[in-house]
């Protein structure tokens, strides 16, 4: 017997694809005994967006989480995805962080570290590997699987033997987009397995419809590990179901072993726990073989559809597709993960937005084209490069050799906010979203985003929301209102978001929204802007919806045409807004933590 073993990445990466990693710890514990007892090779619990997720939208420790888990899983082998250099943030951290990071993240009880890079830069990987070591847990190297002129199987296997020789323990074959096909996967298992003496891991994503043919394929040709979710968050843009799989090999030299009774009870809870996030599902949920076309996952494909859909523009996604690889061909074709699928996919949707390519360059863009994620696995467009960093000097060395040691800085930037060293992390890994997680834990205000209730089935689905805009005072909002309770109540609640904000505010009718006072004035709406539309010259505006990061100027400052003035994120990557003609700042509009959206006037510059 060759037994096949399995990890399962349903309180991971399962509804990280499908619901937008928005479920919740309370969700996970009641079923983690049932998971326990079945006897996979490892549970995928943490890493990739779970850490951003839990800070920003479920206010919740993800530190404690993963406490958690360990003790609800004391048989199972808890993994996480770990971004290289990036750790769980954005950029690269210097390496007494990563240490930091992998050994806190081991002391509380993660067994599987899965290191990636985005650029599949192997330096990036180094320090990350050794700390799993350090700590005595399982390092497992991995190679990000794409297609391109500048990617081949040869290139793959000398990279796996390049893992091996860093001393990892196994090796994972991430297809993150799902672009592997039967035939490639044979081929690419193959020339692994035979070129490293290591076990090899396959993760590939059943967006295109081929996943589990690949995973097939792989068996057949040596690998004996690969990676699923519960039929409750498999398909579509997760992965191949598990209990499928486990079906398919029973009998087989290649038994799982596992139980397909117990498996069924868990997918049946999963069940009924997806069905309570349903306000996050994505629009593409489905097969998709776009991305065999344009290379993108379908996770991406989702967050690009509600940028679009913000700005009224979803009649452009097809432009936007088109748009991505171009953009990554001109930026010397990075595999489309996380950071990278950020950093193109929004560069693209600037492109096609704005009507001029490149004429609006995201800092993060310019941060890769000089060098600081790492190597370009292919030739770099020359003209881009010039047209968004000059002649800056190229990094050619490891970016984080740049870095000085940063701990000590970051202690003493959170201060006492933060109760130990795990509380640092948090503030490191994300700035803003980690101080305000933190300063509202002190302040005992973490309230998690809304859950929208349930369609009962008996109310034609009005359960779902109601979208429409309003236009008040010269300002256009876009409202999404959601009942609960019998329409018969005189007070009922309603869930409601205000360009994209979430507001729980009880009423009675919706004219209740925005009252009259008694002189029969309208009220300014609960959430909303007091800022000029933008008709002259010199209103500097931006391009996306998105918040203020950083504001350049004051009133009364002169500017050159061109200067940056603001700093905004959308899509989270940062983008430097410049002043569109030299003058004076007579009135600036924004600060620090405002959302933004186009056509507003954010600062005005005059004679």
């Amino acid at each position: 017997m060759s037994t096949v073993h399995i990890t399962d990445l349903t309180l991971r990466d399962g509804h990280q694809s499908l619901i937008a990693t928005r479920m919740r710890t309370a969700d996970m514990l009641p079923i983690c005994d049932q998971l326990d007892r079945i006897g996979f090779w490892s549970l995928e619990v943490w890493g990739g967006a779970t850490f951003d997720a839990c800070l920003r939208y479920l206010k919740e420790d993800p530190w404690e989480r993963l406490r958690k888990l360990r003790a609800a899983l004391p048989n199972t082998r808890l993994q996480m995805l770990l971004r290289g250099q990036n750790l769980l943030g954005y950029r690269h951290y210097s390496d007494d962080v990563v240490r930091m990071f992998v050994a806190r993240a081991a002391e509380n009880g993660m067994d599987v570290f899965r290191i990636f890079d985005a650029l599949n830069d192997i330096r990036n990987l180094k320090v990350a590997i050794d700390a799993v070591r350090d700590c005595g847990k399982h390092a497992q190297g991995t190679i990000c699987y794409t297609t391109s002129p500048v990617h081949s199987v040869s290139g793959f296997v000398a990279m796996a033997r390049e893992l091996a020789a860093m001393g990892c323990d196994s090796i994972a074959l991430k297809d993150m987009a799902g672009l592997l096909t039967p035939m490639v996967t044979a081929e690419l298992v193959s020339e692994i397995i035979s070129a490293v003496d290591l076990p090899l891991h396959l993760h590939t994503h059943a967006t295109a419809g081929t996943a589990e043919m690949c995973q097939l394929k792989a068996i057949e040709h040596g690998c004996r590990h690969i990676d699923t979710a519960i039929t409750s968050f498999a398909g579509g843009a997760s992965h191949p179901p598990t209990e499928s799989m486990v079906a398919a090999l029973r009998d087989t030299d290649y038994d799982t072993g596992l139980d397909l009774k117990a498996l069924q009870e868990i997918g049946f809870y999963f069940h009924e726990v997806r069905k309570k996030y349903h306000q996050f599902e994505s629009e593409f949920t489905g097969l998709d073989t776009r991305v065999q076309v344009f290379q993108v996952p379908g996770g991406m494909i989702s967050n690009l559809y509600t940028q679009l859909r913000e700005q009224g523009a979803l009649d452009q996604m097809n432009e936007v597709l088109t748009e991505i690889p171009a953009v990554r061909e001109d930026l010397g074709y990075p595999p489309l993960v996380t950071p990278t699928s950020q950093i193109v996919g929004t560069q693209a949707v600037l492109n096609v937005l704005t009507g001029t390519r490149y004429g609006t360059i995201t800092n993060e863009v310019k941060l890769y084209l000089q060098g600081r994620y790492g190597r370009a696995p292919g030739r770099i467009n020359t003209i881009v490069r010039q047209q968004a960093i000059g002649n800056e000097d190229i990094i050619e060395i490891r970016p984080a050799d740049l870095l000085k040691d940063e701990m000590d800085f970051l202690r003493g930037q959170i201060g006492e906010l933060a109760r130990n060293e795990e509380d640092v992390m948090i503030y490191a890994m994300f700035p803003e979203v980690g101080r305000e997680y933190l300063e509202q834990r002190a302040n005992n205000t973490l309230i998690p985003e809304p859950l929208e209730p349930v369609s009962n089935g008996q109310d034609g689905g009005k359960g779902r929301p109601t979208e429409f805009n309003v236009t008040l005072h010269g300002e256009t909002y876009h409202i999404m209102v959601t009942g609960t309770g019998h329409q018969t109540e005189d007070n009922r609640p309603f869930y409601m978001t205000v360009d994209g904000v979430p507001e729980e505010i009880l009423v009675e009718t919706l004219d209740m929204i925005y009252p009259e006072t008694e002189s029969g004035e309208e009220k300014r709406p609960l959430k909303g802007s007091k800022r000029p539309r933008a008709t002259q010259p010199g209103h500097v505006t931006t391009s996306m919806p998105g918040n203020i990061i950083d504001v350049l100027v004051s009133e009364g400052d002169r500017v050159e045409a061109g200067a940056p003035v603001l700093v905004t994120e959308a899509m989270k990557m940062e983008t430097e807004i410049q002043a569109p003609i030299a003058g004076i700042v007579k009135a600036v509009h924004v600060s620090k933590g405002d959302a933004v959206n186009p056509d507003e006037t954010l600062i005005e510059i005059g004679d």
